[in-house]
């Protein structure tokens, strides 16, 4: 039986951990050949590639800074340089440095920016180039290429404390719109994952005491914490095309945090 990603070559940006992690290793074991971005520690890239290719799948690490836009393109140059082309970009990195509005740095806004929103914008100009240049690959995909942002339930719920990171959901929310209208005509699908509460490192203070695990809790109708293999399962999906006629839309996955729970039985 065919694999979904059968023979497409995927970049996932901040594929070293948490959720990117889980994206790699989905993708792979659809059949996908992962690119696993890191931006700073080789060996947990290295971790990863291990992980995949232990299961019989394909993938290498590369190093790239997606706020740098040399990175960047080296990043996209290398992949197509030992793979030919990038069928799939999965718009993973992020970070998180949190502050009330009266004591956040200008740096801290601008890191946060850098990464989450303009890391995207860059990733996708680079990605949108090469799917324009070679067109649908009917025997891969019936798309030229898919490109996938990761955005937050943020994108629509207001972050008290975390003005920087809302705001750059936010950002990635109208972008990946703007982008899947205007890359529609060269058969580019482009869409979101909005994740809710995911258990990964960058917010275990959310979950790492049964108290605050409670608490949590009290915000996810469903009744469970995601885990990053949740949204991997996602976004192979919607990277295959079983999802083909999507395009411009974002998927929350999120246990029904954005049901507003507090309005339970208060309406």
């Amino acid at each position: 039986m065919k694999k979904m990603l059968e023979g497409q070559i995927a970049i996932i940006t901040g594929a070293s951990s948490g959720i990117g992690e889980a994206c790699a290793k989905k993708l792979a074991e659809e059949g996908a050949t992962v690119v696993v971005n890191y931006a700073t520690n080789p060996d947990d890239g290295n971790k990863v590639v291990k992980a995949i290719e232990d299961k019989g799948g394909r993938a290498i690490a590369i190093h790239a800074d997606v706020s740098k836009e040399e990175d960047v393109i080296n990043m996209f140059r290398r992949t197509i340089d030992e793979f030919g082309t990038v069928d799939i970009l999965i718009n993973n990195a992020g970070i998180q440095k949190d502050a009330p509005l009266t004591s956040l740095s200008l740096e801290d806004w601008n890191k946060v920016i850098s990464i989450n929103l303009t890391g995207q914008f860059l990733c996708a100009k680079e990605a949108a180039k090469e799917f324009m240049r070679r067109g649908v690959v009917k025997e891969k995909s019936v798309a030229a290429g898919k490109i996938i942002c990761m955005s937050s339930v943020h994108e629509v719920i207001p972050w008290a404390g975390h003005d920087n990171y809302a705001s750059s959901k936010g950002g990635v929310m109208m972008m990946m719109k703007s982008l899947a209208q205007e890359l529609a005509p060269f058969k580019i699908r482009v869409n979101s994952i909005a994740p809710g509460a995911i258990q990964t490192p960058i917010n275990k203070d959310a979950w790492g005491t049964k108290e605050a695990l409670e608490n949590l809790l009290k915000l996810i109708p469903y009744g469970r914490i995601g885990q990053p293999e949740d949204v991997g399962k996602l976004a192979a999906w919607l990277a295959s095309d079983e999802s083909d006629y999507i395009t411009g839309t974002t998927i929350f996955i999120d246990g029904g945090m954005t049901l507003y729970p507090g309005f339970a039985g208060n309406g």
